[in-house]
């Protein structure tokens, strides 16, 4: 649950990142300043706690890191709400892909 956790994270930091990126202005200040590029820096810091968590508790990379690759899945959701953007179906066939690989490395 604890990767669950962070692949939603990560794909809100995703979501931070771009959505600060596009309201950013001038140089590297506009990007330091930002709130929603920091807030996206908070979601990493929480996604790599709970890395930290779930290897504590004994995860095996091997079932762990797959299921972080949902994180595509959950930005093409976040995506979709926010922007609007279509989920075509070469995306639901690489999500198929992707659950597929998380059963298979999950075995």
């Amino acid at each position: 649950m604890m990767f669950v956790a962070a692949a939603l994270l990560g794909a809100l930091g995703q979501f931070l990142y771009k959505s600060g990126a596009d309201a950013a202005s001038g140089g590297v200040s506009g990007y330091l300043l930002n709130w929603r590029i920091a807030a996206g820096v908070a979601c990493y810091i929480g996604v790599m706690v709970l890395f930290v968590a779930a290897f504590k508790r004994g995860g095996s990379l091997t079932v762990l890191y797959p299921i972080y690759a949902s994180t595509f899945v959950w930005a093409a959701l976040i995506a979709l709400a926010a922007y609007g953007k279509p989920i075509t179906l070469p995306n639901i066939a690489g999500m198929a892909l992707l659950f597929l690989g998380m059963y298979l490395m999950g075995r």
